[in-house]
């Protein structure tokens, strides 16, 4: 259903990274108000640590490849750090063959990305969210210390996806919410449910190396997965934002940082 542009205008945050109202990056752009009209505010050169986390390898790439990119390439340091190694992707291997198989994949991504991999050690098909995973995680996590951590939301069809989004989250409220934490979507419409964006990207300039990466995954049929759900997301969150292609986030803010519900 096309939405009147000005009502838009109002409630949409564009932002290449806007925490709270305070632009942190040398690419942010925070949403303003002006005559109607959308004001981007140029944040600082503050050099930041960002921790992607992804339940397989090839969840950050096709998550938030074009985010990762925009701020590697504006030298910030980048880390995927990935819940497992894919070993359950294909039953005609074994789960020795396809870690081996989606690592390579994983690390030339990130090389693409200008990301340093990391493997948390849980085993595809069979993550565990308990007592002693939420430590572990909460432990790579803050050992990175991060500024910023993007995972996967967890509400998801898939149970890796889920499990990878709540230690994320575990993990910031452990940290006494030292960092800022966003949510990307994987898959919308088939894996991913109920997403709705509080912050958008722009991934125009960074959408071939994106795609790059992303194709970096020949064992993920990344042809037909670009083609029929990554790119017509991008174009659609990009449709949403006002621009050609997007990322969507959401933001999950400490109590002090929620939005008011407007009149009240």
């Amino acid at each position: 259903m096309k939405k009147d542009k000005s009502v838009r205008r109002d409630f949409i945050k564009l932002s290449a990274m806007a925490l709270g109202g305070v632009a942190i990056a040398p690419f942010a752009v925070t949403a303003q108000k002006t005559s109607g009209l959308i004001k981007p505010v140029v944040a600082g050169a503050q050099k930041l640590h960002i921790v992607c986390v992804g339940a397989h390898p090839g969840d950050p790439e096709f998550g938030c490849g074009g985010t990762m990119a925009k701020y590697s390439d504006a030298g910030h340091q980048v880390t995927f750090l990935y819940l497992t190694r894919g070993e359950a992707s294909d039953p005609n291997k074994t789960y020795a063959e396809m870690a081996a198989l989606r690592t390579k994949e994983a690390e030339a991504a990130c090389k693409v990305l200008n990301a340093r991999p990391k493997f948390a050690g849980q085993v595809d098909g069979n993550t565990i969210l308990d007592k002693g995973k939420n430590e572990e995680m909460t432990k790579l996590i803050l050992a990175e210390k991060p500024d910023i951590v993007f995972t996967q939301w967890p509400m998801d069809a898939h149970p890796d996806h889920q499990v990878t989004g709540l230690l994320a989250l575990t993990a910031w409220v452990r940290s006494g919410r030292t960092f800022h934490l966003y949510f990307y979507e994987v898959n919308t419409g088939v894996e991913t449910m109920a997403f709705t964006p509080t912050d958008y990207v722009d991934i125009t300039a960074e959408q071939e190396k994106k795609k790059e990466a992303m194709f970096a995954h020949k064992t993920q049929d990344p042809i037909n997965t670009y083609n029929n759900y990554f790119k017509p997301l991008e174009e659609f969150r990009g449709l949403e934002a006002g621009v050609k292609a997007a990322e969507a986030f959401i933001h999950f803010k400490v109590q002090g940082e929620r939005a008011t519900i407007i009149g009240l």
